[in-house]
């Protein structure tokens, strides 16, 4: 859920290798050990697990480091659950843009009019304007309410673990930070778009958030071992992550208020289960062409530039302690999905993503070797 992460999320880098019969396949992509061993071995990282699969079909799968820190609790599974941070955004876009095609809400709908409790500038600044093409696109100039989230980590990490914070508090963290642009003049990402979004589809639904995305993805999708979490821990068998507080003692993070997390980043998911969730959006099985464009064309004042040599789209998130990735190709046949966990400062998250030799790297390694 990070800012440093913007530049990552945006990223579409897809590879467009040709269908080819399965041995071919498996002789096209590069070895997954390999690269999850060379990313455990990046400093400050604690262990990293990663699944590639063909049309659906696992190819290659492995973990590196720890389950714990100084070696202990064994290896991680590579089927264990982890954060999916802001993979959840792109899940929740899906399902407000739903709701679209059913004629609930519209793309025009401006924010006052669909949640009218936000409206006025002590909670939401020119919510009469803001609609929801622009929050789905992160063109509103909503700030971020992330930035006083991190401005004070240790009492939303560490003190409040259990203090129930309803979306709308969330959302009023944003409230006394300056504006990001005009409606719809800029791209500028914030978790507070996501927050509101779920909202809508609450209201709209008149069902829950973790409800409405079980029906609407997860189900459809077999996604048998994911959720959008409410508790601070994670079901199941998963890896630990640490980060310092303000003294510089590491703490254990994988217990974390799911107050922030809902729909800005809130999932809690697999290798698997992301797999079959990247590859149904690619294959365009979720939403018609003319809705899918809301979520894949190039936001307002994001440049292109040029392709890459390893040309993948990219789902990134992060959340404090937990980077996740699943990188496709365009056509939806290949995926790798992969999680890292730190045991470090928690700017690590950004890092992982940002250099070159890190996430980035380990998915080109297998996505195209």
């Amino acid at each position: 859920m990070k800012r440093t992460m913007v530049a990552a999320l945006s990223v579409v880098l897809v590879c467009g290798l040709p269908a080819t019969a399965r041995a071919a396949d498996r002789e096209r992509l590069g070895d997954v050990q390999e690269a999850l061993d060379a990313l455990a071995r990046r400093p400050g990282v604690l262990a990293a697990i990663g699944e590639a699969r063909v049309d659906g079909r696992v190819v290659g799968r492995g973990s590196a480091g720890s389950r714990l820190r100084d070696g202990k609790g064994g290896k991680v599974s590579p089927d264990a659950r982890y954060r999916a941070g802001s993979q959840t955004k792109l899940m929740i876009g899906v399902a407000v843009l739903q709701l679209v095609k059913e004629g609930r809400i519209g793309l025009d709908d401006t924010l006052s009019e669909l949640l009218p409790v936000v409206a006025g500038d002590a909670v939401v600044k020119k919510a009469d304007e803001i609609t929801l093409r622009q929050l789905l696109r992160h063109t509103s100039g909503i700030p971020d309410w992330s930035v006083t989230m991190a401005a004070d980590p240790d009492r939303y990490l560490f003190t409040n673990v259990h203090r129930d914070y309803r979306p709308l508090e969330v959302v009023k963290m944003s409230s006394g930070l300056p504006r990001t642009g005009a409606p719809g003049e800029r791209f500028s990402y914030s978790n507070t778009n996501y927050t509101l979004l779920g909202m809508i589809v609450e209201k709209v639904t008149g069902r829950s958030l973790p409800g409405e995305l079980d029906r609407r993805v997860f189900r459809p999708l077999g996604m048998t071992r994911s959720y959008l979490s409410t508790a601070p821990g994670i079901k199941g068998r998963h890896a630990h992550s640490y980060v310092p507080d303000r003294s510089g003692r590491l703490r254990d993070v994988t217990r974390q208020n799911p107050s922030f997390g809902g729909a800005a980043g809130g999932v809690v998911s697999t290798a698997r289960d992301l797999s079959a969730f990247a590859r149904a959006y690619l294959r365009g099985t979720l939403l018609p062409p003319e809705l899918m464009k809301v979520l894949t064309d190039p936001p307002e004042g994001v440049p292109t530039g040029p392709q890459e040599k390893c040309d993948v789209h990219t789902n990134a998130g992060s959340f404090p302690g937990y980077i996740s990735a699943t990188v496709s190709s365009k056509d939806g046949r290949r995926q790798f999905a992969l999680s890292v966990t730190f045991s470090g400062p928690d700017k690590l998250r950004g890092d992982a993503l940002s250099d070159p030799e890190g996430m980035r790297k380990a998915a080109a390694a297998v996505l195209c070797p």
